[in-house]
């Protein structure tokens, strides 16, 4: 059996006693031990300021995240806000201050987003990840291509190419185009004549040119600036004081007694165009009616009073659009008559044919077949479908749900049969258009026996099968519309600017006004720019002979070469 050694036995560890090359490996083993020890240190150190940059980025990406979902919230509020029931409850002024203010909210809140993706790009690259593609963006409308342009070209500082070991010239091989809109001040300029003086000294003779003819003789205010004026008040509804301020600000002074004085002649200059486009819009046979009120300044009694502007537009379906407006004191049905029936003296023949209103009783005498044979009633659908809308104000009236939905299907039929002539149109409603207006009055007839009398559903059905007749004219005649909002667009400028001028001066005003618009709106209806229409008709008006008047009328009006040259 072997003998186990004891410790005396074992070889001795003192390194004195071991030998050189021994004593070597232990301390290369040693040197490793402690290296690795090291390595394991730094890479402890390492790993901690790792996990701290994770959880700082991870905190930035949080923080950025809630700051997103915020701004999203914030976005999304803006737009219920501006499709909402509260904002149609708004007036005129407090909804566009209403939008202008959810404008610079919403491009700010859009901006932080911007500023925020950039941010969360940057800090992807610096991390190595690659950066998410940018949502697409909307292509935005090209500028228009009548607008001035003023070039400016960037080109580098050097074209040789700067890769190391090359300098040879670089080509031009295209462009990227970038367009921003930019506006200047209004510029007031100067219309200097200069009349040349002719003298024969053996004849003792004067010769000179004729003064160039003016609307205003012998004041300062050319064609253009008697035009901005009218349409300052008019179009963007301006009063004068403000006017007089605003042409300040470009060294001009204005005084508003001059602009009022050179916008009554130009009224009483434009009189005998109103005229003729009066006989115009009586010409055609299907006519929309309406009035809205505007304020009258009675001295006397030291306050204002009501009176009316009445207006009259040709047909919707109609080719050639025009609109005109009477000033009037009162709302009686003698207005409206008197305007209709024309002027024997004059030459102006009764008009006769289908007149679309809403259902104020004035009209009933307007049309009244024993008095005016000739003309037929039509009633706007719009209003009788605005009676069921106030019943869905609150959510809980089914009928007037149920009459909604039955006249949405009846503006979609319509709504396709705009661009077809108007036998083709007619024959269309009476084929798509019939059969869900006598739904629509069985229903009617049979949900009238469901609700108690007096109620506004009761109100709202009684209106519609009242006046079943003249609601459904149209379908018997395809250039008369469905409803009465053609007019009512027409209208919507004076609602406007009864509000930033508050009232009318005198009853001579508002028939200036009246003349003014008509001829105004109307060439906006034909696709003309007011001021450049007004201009020109002012500017012609002076020398043009009374049976070419006509070329001035809206729809007949072209701007005259001389003009286009100006605007390139």
């Amino acid at each position: 059996m072997p003998r186990m050694l004891g410790m005396r036995g074992l070889p001795s560890t003192d390194p004195q006693g071991l030998s050189s090359e021994v004593a070597a490996l232990i301390a290369r083993l040693q040197q490793q031990v402690q290296d690795q020890a090291q390595q394991l240190s730094e890479r402890d150190q390492a790993l901690a300021q790792r996990d701290a940059l994770l959880q700082r980025k991870d905190r930035e990406i949080a923080l950025r995240e809630a700051k997103i979902e915020k701004i999203n919230f914030e976005l999304a509020r803006l737009k219920r806000w501006t499709y909402g029931a509260k904002s149609e409850a708004m007036n005129a002024d407090q909804r566009r201050l209403f939008e202008e203010t959810l404008s610079e909210d919403e491009a700010a809140l859009r901006a932080q987003l911007e500023r925020l993706r950039r941010e969360a790009e940057a800090a992807a690259a610096a991390a190595g990840a690659k950066p998410k593609a940018p949502p697409r963006k909307p292509r935005r409308k090209a500028l228009p291509d009548h607008l001035r342009r003023v070039e400016h070209r960037h080109e580098p500082d050097s074209t040789d190419c700067q890769e190391q070991g090359c300098g040879r010239p670089m080509k031009r091989i295209g462009e990227d185009v970038t367009e921003r809109l930019d506006i200047v001040p209004a510029e007031f300029f100067v219309h200097r004549h200069i009349y040349g003086k002719w003298a024969c000294r053996h004849c003792q003779v004067l010769k000179q040119a004729p003064s160039v003819p003016e609307i205003v003789e012998g004041g300062i205010a050319a064609s253009g600036l008697l035009a901005h004026t009218a349409i300052s008040r008019f179009v963007d509804h301006l009063p004068y004081y403000r006017q007089e301020t605003i042409n300040a600000r470009s060294g001009v002074h204005t005084p508003r007694s001059t602009l009022a004085a050179g916008t009554g002649q130009v009224g009483a200059a434009l009189e005998p165009l109103y005229e003729l486009h009066k006989r115009f819009i009586l010409d055609c046979r299907v006519v929309h009616a309406d009035e809205t009120p505007v304020a009258l300044l009675d001295p006397g009694a030291g306050k204002t009073r009501r009176a009316y502007m009445w207006a009259y537009a040709r047909s919707w379906h109609d080719a050639v659009p025009g609109v005109i407006y009477e000033f009037c004191r009162g709302r009686g049905a003698q207005y409206p008559v008197a305007f209709l029936n024309g002027d024997d003296k004059l030459g102006e023949r009764r008009w006769t044919g289908t007149l679309l209103t809403d259902r104020y009783g004035a009209y009933d005498t307007v049309v009244d077949p024993r008095l005016y044979p000739g003309r037929i009633s039509a009633a706007c659908a719009a209003h009788a479908r605005r009676n069921f809308e106030e019943l869905t104000r609150d959510g809980t009236s089914p009928v007037g749900l149920d009459a909604l939905r039955r006249f949405a299907r009846i503006y979609e039929v319509e709504g396709e049969l705009k661009q077809l002539s108007d036998e083709e149109r007619m024959a269309q409603r009476q084929r798509l258009a019939r059969p869900l207006w006598s739904e629509l009055r069985q229903w009617l007839e049979l949900e009238r026996r469901l609700v108690p009398d007096g109620g506004a559903a009761a109100k709202a059905i009684d209106y519609t099968l009242g006046h079943w007749a003249a609601l459904t004219r149209y379908l018997e005649d395809g250039a008369v519309a469905i409803d009465n909002n053609h007019l009512e667009r027409q209208i919507k400028p004076w609602a406007m600017g009864r509000r930033a001028w508050q009232f009318v001066g005198s009853e001579l005003a508002g028939q200036r006004a009246a003349i003014i618009m008509s001829l105004v709106q109307s060439a906006r209806l034909n696709g003309h720019d007011p001021w450049a229409y007004l201009r020109d008709v002012l500017e012609r008006l002076p020398t043009l002979l009374n049976s070419r008047l006509e070329e001035l009328l809206p729809h007949r009006w072209a701007p005259r070469p001389a003009d286009n040259l100006a605007k390139e």
